[in-house]
């Protein structure tokens, strides 16, 4: 029975465990996704760094890369991604696009500033009136727009090509990621390849017997 299901579950049973490895508590990967299509900006966290602020949005997200310096979620939280709280962001001082974005469009909300969210596979950032386009943030490696004045969601297919995509996973996720967790992660597949064909090679050899 354990076989027969082994067999035909194999390729979940590859997924589950790299899941399992790089999120011991899954809870955290449900919460990000969930905070991450609902972009939950909190003006009350940010109250007090308003009056420091200026008024234009493009000296605003200056100011907020500024307090939010970047640090990959493996580094402050121990998960490759992992979408917090504004109040978590703070008192981490610092976090990558999500957070720098969270906290920016708190601010923005908080002062009455019209914004939308937008995502790309590699990105997310906050948009605003006459914002400048760069290299990553730009409607074309858009695939996710939401609205929170609206609700509105949009998607879109981004123009990225393989290479750009993979070389970004590669820096955020892989190369970051302790060696431990690189070691359990490796190690378990190749576990897991090899009870594979080592199931195969007996299946083979009792139907050749029978």
């Amino acid at each position: 029975m354990f076989k027969r299901v082994f067999r035909r579950y194999f390729p979940l049973i590859l997924i589950l465990w790299i899941l399992f490895v790089l999120y011991p508590n899954p809870v955290n990967l449900i919460v990000s996704i969930q905070r991450v299509l609902n972009f939950d900006a909190d003006p009350g966290a940010v109250e007090f760094m308003l009056n420091d602020l200026p008024s234009d949005p493009a000296e605003i997200e200056k100011t907020v890369l500024a307090r939010i310096p970047y640090h990959r979620d493996w580094e402050l939280y121990d998960m490759p991604w992992y979408c917090p709280t504004v109040k978590q962001i703070l008192e981490h001082e610092g976090g990558d696009c999500k957070a720098r974005a969270l906290v920016l469009a708190s601010v923005l909300e908080a002062k009455n500033i019209s914004y939308q969210i937008r995502s790309s596979p590699m990105h997310i950032w906050v948009d605003y009136e006459r914002k400048q386009e760069t290299s990553i943030e730009n409607p074309q490696v858009e695939f996710y727009q939401y609205d929170p004045e609206t609700g509105g969601r949009q998607f879109q297919v981004p123009s990225i090509s393989r290479g750009e995509l993979m070389d970004s996973l590669q820096q955020q996720f892989w190369s970051p990621m302790p060696d431990g967790r690189k070691a359990l992660l490796i190690s378990g597949l190749v576990a897991l390849v090899a009870a594979r064909v080592i199931l195969r090679k007996k299946r083979a050899a009792q139907l050749v017997e029978n």
